[in-house]
């Protein structure tokens, strides 16, 4: 069924698969500077910031790959756009034009604008959620689980347990469990149920996609029990390019047809404008329900802003309209593709356990075995988002026991699944040299990891500790 996998089909111009040098499609305008400084002083900062690379001053940081959220490179156009930007309060035409490219990509009704993706998700967990209430993913990403869980409701993950593997090769590590989903439907009983979430692709999972077999699968195993469906949507592009490239049926049909296709599967979506629409700021919500939509209206009002700007400027919009038609250009997400596997490539020649195959927008390092000497109560991820800065000036994110780990009832440390380091790449911002040298940072890591010490956490709040939480090394 998969095995178009490997086979070199490609979605531009150029088969990058043919040719061993990665060229970028698209010329540089504009620079911006980044400043170097010594290990020395990096040791300093590293300090300064308990520990935590989220409380770095970027201007201390040589490569940021903390996230691709919000830190993509806008095109010209987009520019050109932004000038254009209509910053009326009400019926802006900008946010008509963003409107409109939204509901031809989703083929849904109503289109709530936020000024981010986890404010689209307040609105929509905060109605749909509540205590007693559950919901069911693939894998919840922080800041949906944090919104799922403050509103007294029960996130629970249910990944193929081939994505639980990080060294076995599987075309969509990104799947929901279909069989496990209805068990723990039946189990809690469906009317108990909110959502069943379908992120695509699966960043907690290491970045895997999600076949268009398994969201029709979970689609209807929602139908069958009256449960919405919705998707997480933020990277539906380059979802998309991995299942034309893998997925029987799919290998002559565009990416954005593709991702028509699954998203017309959904009952709702929640976006974060900041991944594939290519843009600094931005997301919406949408749905098909008009009830359901007419509730979400009047809290977006409360809390972002009114119905046709939602926290954004008429100029973010532009931005997003255009993005969301750039972003299924052919030639760009091969290009972002074949880069993030090119990183892959080269960190797994180095003998640097990776998550297996490299996903879309990050290559996810399994810190659990490269550094194998450190417990997994000392958080050998963050062990290595440490040395990387420490060595090379690269920030990086756990996504792992800090990120993910809970305590029990009696306060015993329950670790997550997997210990991964995520270095997500922004789109368009660094070169392959850019890449060589985070392969070069890791080549000195491999030579000194058995010198690397584990870490405690000495300070933390209640949801999404990892943004803030002090650390301190075990020596």
């Amino acid at each position: 069924m998969f095995f178009t996998f490997w086979s070199g089909v490609f979605c531009g111009k150029i088969d990058f698969m043919a040719i061993k040098t990665i060229i970028e499609p698209f010329r540089i305008k504009m620079v911006e500077p980044i400043t170097m400084h010594t290990e020395a002083e990096r040791i300093d900062y590293l300090k300064a910031a308990h520990y935590n690379p989220f409380q770095l001053s970027s201007d201390q940081v040589i490569i940021d790959l903390l996230t691709d959220s919000g830190t993509s490179a806008m095109s010209a156009r987009q520019w050109a756009g932004m000038m254009e930007g209509d910053e009326s309060y009400a019926g802006s035409q900008s946010w008509l034009k963003m409107e409109k490219a939204v509901k031809d990509l989703s083929g849904m009704e109503y289109i709530l604008p936020t000024h981010q993706g986890r404010a689209a998700e307040r609105i929509i967990y905060t109605l749909l959620g509540g205590a007693g209430k559950y919901f069911f993913s693939n894998t919840h990403f922080d800041t949906t689980r944090a919104n799922i869980e403050f509103s007294g409701a029960t996130a629970i993950d249910l990944p193929i347990e081939e994505g639980k593997n990080p060294q076995l090769i599987h075309p969509f590590k990104g799947n929901l469990d279909v069989a496990a989903l209805e068990k723990h439907i039946l189990d809690v009983d469906a009317q108990q149920v909110s959502a069943v979430i379908l992120t695509v692709t699966n960043n907690s999972g290491g970045g895997q996609p999600v076949s268009m077999q398994n969201a029709r699968e979970v689609a209807a195993v929602c139908a069958k029990y009256n449960i919405p469906f919705l998707l997480d949507m933020c990277r539906i592009a380059e979802n998309a390019w991995f299942i034309r490239q893998r997925e029987e049926g799919f290998a002559d049909v565009s990416c954005y047809d593709i991702a028509r296709e699954m998203m017309r599967l959904a009952d709702g979506a929640v976006m974060s404008s900041k991944k594939d629409a290519l843009v600094n700021m931005g997301g919406f919500l949408a749905l098909k329900d008009p009830d359901l939509a007419e509730e979400c209206k009047n809290l977006l009002i409360i809390t972002e802003g009114f119905t046709t700007y939602g926290g954004l400027s008429g100029r973010d919009m532009e931005a997003i309209a255009i993005g969301l038609e750039e972003v299924f250009r052919h030639d760009y997400l091969e290009y972002r593709i074949k880069s993030t596997e090119y990183l892959g490539r080269k960190l797994t020649e180095l003998g640097v356990p990776i998550m297996q195959p490299t996903g879309g927008h990050a290559v996810y390092v399994d810190a659990r075995t490269f550094y194998d000497h450190i417990p997994v109560h000392e958080y050998p991820g963050q062990a290595l988002v440490c040395d990387l800065y420490r060595v090379g000036g690269i920030r990086a994110v756990e996504v792992g026991s800090v990120m993910f780990g809970k305590y029990d009832e009696h306060g015993a440390f329950i670790p997550a699944p997997m210990d991964l380091v995520r270095l997500a790449i922004p789109r368009r911002v660094y070169t392959q040299s850019h890449m060589e040298y985070v392969a070069e940072v890791f080549a000195e890591l491999v030579e000194q990891k058995q010198s690397s010490k584990g870490y405690r956490i000495i300070k933390e709040p209640k949801f999404l500790r990892h943004f803030t939480a002090w650390f301190e090394e075990i020596v």
